[in-house]
């Protein structure tokens, strides 16, 4: 399709469009295309040729309104159309109708075709931004994910520390669990010889012993199970001091507030002494006490009989207690108690001692006497973890450094005067010792009812 300029033009507005198979038009020029809606329909005019026999072409010569001349060779411009349906003899010839439509319908594609360019450019840049959206997601997700998974590590080993430390501590509970385990055995243990020396018949040594209370008849039944036994707590005093013991507690906790005191001996004489609390060490908890009793040891009782010398009595025990017919064995040695008649007699072998006191009395004959001597077992005890707190008198009082100066009677009535004086702060005096410089003393103190 060719279009030729108007006059005096340029030039620039001629165009050459191919049609092929009737529907799709190219582009052969450098014009724009928008110029074809200036073509009238009595300006087209087609015409035919074949130049060879399988190929078809059609011609069209467009002119413009103002009259353009036709190109001298139609040949020149021409569409080539590979329909199979046109008839190759003789002239063809579109209606302008048809041309028309097939301009329009030309233009109708590239406004489609416009607008699906703009679609494109429209989504294309959509898609842009979601694109740059997604990479600045993807990035916050992973560093999220970066993050995450160092936090994730950072709780993991957090995790594996309380783990080791839990082991640790579950070891250690453990530990402990054994060697609590064990110190119950051990317990058990004790428990259980104790028991079995408690379930020994009674073979305990003779000791005389006088009640001086008195019974009335139906007190009985009040009195406890078990014998009560008052502590008697000895205090060593040295010389030069004096214990004073008030009958007011209050009095005792004065004289030992002021401390200092000067005592007036005669009119012209005068001593300084200095008041101190009493304080006992008394038990507060006894963990343990353990009783053993030995398989080669018997304890003899009931010797006071015996007229004898100490010597001869034992050289006499040691050989009636030696012979295998008063039960006996071979005797390793004797020993004395102290502060008692009471002998030990250890043996050689074990067994003996227990065949001893099975008998339990033997008639000895000693020279032209005979007494009775009993044999009991032999216990040694052990005390384990004992535990003192100290204890302060309520109402003794240690005066010391009193000056060696008078008698024991004039000391003792020196001193009860003095704290007997209320402008002294002092009281009813209940005892008043005092031991003179270059002697001492043991004091012994009684719980109060």
């Amino acid at each position: 399709l060719e279009s030729c300029p108007k006059d005096g033009a340029d030039g620039k507005e001629s165009k050459v469009l191919e049609i092929e198979s009737g529907s799709e038009l190219r582009e052969a020029s450098t014009t724009n295309f928008a110029e074809l809606r200036s073509v009238t329909p009595d300006s087209i005019s087609l015409s035919s040729s074949y130049d060879k026999p399988p190929e078809k072409t059609i011609t069209m010569d467009l002119t413009t309104e103002e009259g353009c001349e036709a190109p001298v060779d139609p040949q020149e411009s021409f569409i080539h159309l590979a329909s199979d349906n046109f008839v190759a003899s003789g002239p063809w010839k579109m209606t302008k109708v048809q041309i028309i439509n097939e301009i329009k319908r030309c233009q109708d594609i590239w406004k489609a075709f416009e607008g699906d360019c703009l679609s494109l450019k429209a989504n294309t840049r959509a898609s842009e931004q979601d694109l740059i959206k997604f990479q600045e997601e993807y990035e916050l997700l992973s560093q999220n994910l970066l993050e995450a998974e160092n936090e994730a590590q950072a709780q993991e080993a957090i995790f594996q520390k309380r783990l080791q430390l839990e082991k640790k501590d579950s070891n250690q509970l453990i530990q402990e669990k054994q060697a609590l385990e064990n110190e119950l055995n051990h317990l058990e243990q004790l428990n259980a010889a104790q028991e079995k020396i408690l379930k020994v018949p009674a073979a305990l040594p003779d000791r005389e012993m006088v009640f001086k209370g008195h019974v009335e008849e139906g007190e009985m039944k009040n009195f406890p199970e078990m014998l009560t036994f008052l502590p008697q707590i000895r205090y060593p005093v040295l010389g030069g001091s004096a214990l004073i013991t008030f009958e007011d507690p209050e009095v005792a906790r004065r004289i030992i507030q002021i401390r200092q005191h000067c005592i007036q001996l005669d009119e012209w004489s005068y001593m300084h002494v200095k008041a101190e609390a009493v304080t006992l060490l008394l038990p507060s908890f006894l963990k343990q006490m353990s009783l053993k009793q030995s398989s080669q040891q018997v304890l003899l009782s009931g010797l006071s009989a015996f007229s004898l010398p100490k010597e001869q009595l034992y050289d006499k025990l040691v050989l009636f207690f030696s012979k295998r017919k008063n039960q006996g064995g071979e005797v390793d040695h004797l020993e004395q108690l102290p502060n008692s008649d009471d002998v030990v007699l250890t043996f050689v072998d074990d067994g003996v001692a227990q065949r001893i006191v099975e008998k339990g009395l033997f008639q000895v004959l000693l020279g032209k006497e005979t007494h009775q001597v009993k044999a009991s077992y032999c216990l040694h005890g052990e005390v384990a973890d004992l535990q003192l707190h100290p204890f302060v008198c309520a109402r003794t009082v240690l005066l010391t450094e009193i000056p060696d100066v008078l008698g024991r009677e004039l000391m003792c009535e020196a001193l009860e005067i003095h704290f007997q004086k209320q402008s002294k702060g002092g009281g009813e005096v209940e005892s008043a010792v005092y031991i003179p410089a270059g002697h001492y003393a043991v004091a012994i103190f009684e719980e109060e009812d």
